[in-house]
């Protein structure tokens, strides 16, 4: 009995350091700044919004500062009040001229940087989104955004890095806007993204992880439970005839 309960003892501790391993590494994955939606479509509008969540313990994110990939500019780009927060928008020169809709501009948004009231930010444990309506989306597979996350200490996260596909997701991997071709039918209107607050991928992605976490720490219980009828099995003495 007495080594059915350390086997016992043993295979619960086990356990417990395994999914806490499991849930570690879920909230690691999921921990930079992101955009939602992640797919659009060349040509069309859309709402997208800029997740940042706080990954210190003891400091606040204070400011936020976007950079738009300066190989595929946007004629349109306008922002949302954010309680809290203010916005400053820079804007460059592009040549050749953007076309929208029979317009030629000749400057674009280059920067979009958020910033905090005194006191305030994006406090440890929480994450803030900043949504901006963007159209129409240039012609190109992909738009990088580059981000610098400012905390109250003075320290700074630069998600800047593009993710290549097929290789591992990289340390401070930039947000990355997916585009298509338009279909042949599709109106600009059309194909714009939904206008809702642009967590739906986000939100299926965080499920996914819950759902597959679960099912393996399950398992693991299924084999720890397993292991123990099986000590008791050969233990226990067997009936008299």
């Amino acid at each position: 009995m007495i080594r059915i309960r350390r086997s016992a003892t043993a295979a619960a501790l086990t356990l417990a350091a395994v999914t806490a391993a499991v849930l570690g590494l879920a909230g690691a994955a999921s921990a930079h700044v992101s955009i939602n939606p992640k797919e659009a479509t060349q040509g069309g509008y859309g709402r997208f919004a800029f997740r940042v969540p706080n990954e210190s313990d003891t400091a606040s994110t204070t400011k936020v500062e976007v950079v738009l990939p300066e190989n595929a500019p946007v004629g349109s780009v306008s922002t949302m009040p954010v309680a809290g927060w203010t916005v400053r928008v820079e804007k460059r020169k592009v040549d050749p001229p953007i076309d929208v809709h029979g317009s030629q501009l000749t400057e674009a948004v280059s920067k979009l940087t958020w910033t905090a009231a005194t006191g305030g930010g994006v406090k440890p444990g929480e994450f803030q989104e900043f949504p901006v309506s963007m159209g129409p989306l240039p012609q190109v597979d992909k738009m990088v955004f580059k981000v610098l996350q400012t905390y109250s200490d003075g320290n700074v996260s630069r998600w800047i890095e593009e993710p290549t596909p097929g290789q591992e997701e990289p340390e401070n991997p930039a947000p990355v806007l997916t585009l298509t071709a338009a279909s042949a039918s599709a109106s600009p209107a059309a194909s714009a993204p939904a206008a809702a607050g642009g967590g739906d991928d986000d939100s299926d992605s965080g499920t996914a992880t819950i759902l597959g976490v679960a099912g393996l720490v399950a398992g693991l219980a299924g084999l720890v439970l397993g292991g123990l009828a099986f000590l008791r099995t050969r233990r226990e003495p067997a009936p008299k005839s």
